[in-house]
């Protein structure tokens, strides 16, 4: 059953549109990360669910019921900002009780509420304390713990954890998903990073200018990306996207490189291409493609390796191995397999 539908919804100002035709289910405890590069309008879709933003066409409908014009007070759901917006003055049990106070909460009922979620984010040490005397990621906590307390029918989350340094995101990428698990709530994320996308989402929706150009499980979008963009956007390293034109067996690039296309590919010579390859799915060869070392990053248990063929740069992930140097040449091959298609015109992806 969903939990919380969008049809057809559309948002501008003025002459400028901003988000176009956006229909989206969300399930019932489906966590579902909206993601994009910055400006595709992601932040303003969330802003749109939580009552924040006025929508321009179309419908929202949380618990089966249309909030278009419905307060976000009386929406039921609680939000999580990129700013922590905690009060600076309030300790942290206060931060968190604070939204049960003026609902004329009992107090007994919120400070059992209070405590639960403080057990809950490990927080029981901290409610004496000021927002200045924690972390950020206490403070990140803590403005968590104050959606908890609400017990809203759906969490919001926009892009909580990017002022925290990279150690502590991952940290805090757990503890949401774990939250996540407990609770058992819809729970809508908005990132840039895609890292986090993957791995965290029950259901990625990738938005770009404004529209959504794929959403689905993460490995889903991953093997099966739809378009150029949807490829390029997902994964990490980026993917390799090289354009040619088929050839026989292979796929000619303009400098003369040859690259195995997928065997029954079942394509014109002549025709062109946008081929795609993993960094993931090149190895070391005995024998095929000649290629030399450019770059060389270690990344502890695997290094990422920038090859040039003939005057073409691509990356490969070489996994445990001798670490490899500048200068040297090498042999490898691509797992045709996991090679793809795209169309070089429309970037749509060829089956």
């Amino acid at each position: 059953m969903s939990e919380i539908e969008l049809r057809n919804v559309g948002k501008s100002y003025g002459s400028l549109s901003v988000l176009d035709d956006i229909s989206l289910d969300m399930g019932s405890g489906e966590f579902v990360v909206l993601v994009g590069p910055s400006g595709c309008g992601k932040s303003t879709l969330l802003r749109m669910i939580a009552g924040l933003e006025d929508i321009s066409a179309g419908e929202i409908t949380i618990g089966g019921r249309i909030v278009n014009d419905m307060p976000a007070k009386e929406r039921d759901l609680a939000m999580v900002f990129q700013s922590y917006a905690l009060y600076p003055h309030m300790k942290v049990a206060d931060n968190m009780s604070f939204a049960l106070k003026l609902a004329g909460v009992p107090k007994d009922e919120i400070k059992r509420r209070v405590d639960e979620a403080a057990d809950i984010l490990g927080l029981g040490h901290l409610l004496e304390r000021l927002p200045r005397e924690l972390s950020g990621g206490q403070r990140q906590r803590v403005a968590m713990g104050r959606a908890i307390v609400r017990d809203p029918r759906a969490f919001l989350f926009d892009e909580p954890l990017s002022n925290l340094d990279a150690k502590l995101r991952v940290k805090m990428r757990g503890e949401i998903k774990k939250l996540h698990q407990r609770l058992g709530k819809t729970t809508i994320y908005v990132t840039h990073d895609q890292t986090e996308a993957m791995t965290m989402a029950d259901k990625i929706v990738v938005l770009n200018g404004g529209k959504i150009e794929q959403m689905g499980p993460p490995l889903e979008l991953y093997k099966n990306p739809q378009n150029l963009f949807v490829a390029s956007f997902i994964g990490s390293p980026e993917i390799n996207l090289l354009r040619g034109e088929v050839d026989s067996q292979a796929l000619k690039l303009a400098d003369g490189a040859r690259l195995p296309l997928p065997p029954g590919h079942g394509l014109a010579d002549g025709r062109k291409l946008v081929y795609g390859i993993r960094p993931q799915h090149i190895h070391l060869a005995d024998s095929g493609i000649a290629a030399d070392v450019m770059l060389v990053e270690p990344t502890g248990d695997a290094q990422d390796v920038m090859l040039r063929i003939e005057t073409t740069d691509i990356t490969m992930v070489l996994g445990e191995s001798a670490l490899l140097q500048s200068g040297a040449k090498l042999t490898i091959g691509f797992d045709t397999a996991n090679v793809l298609l795209f169309d070089d015109k429309t970037g749509g992806r060829i089956q």
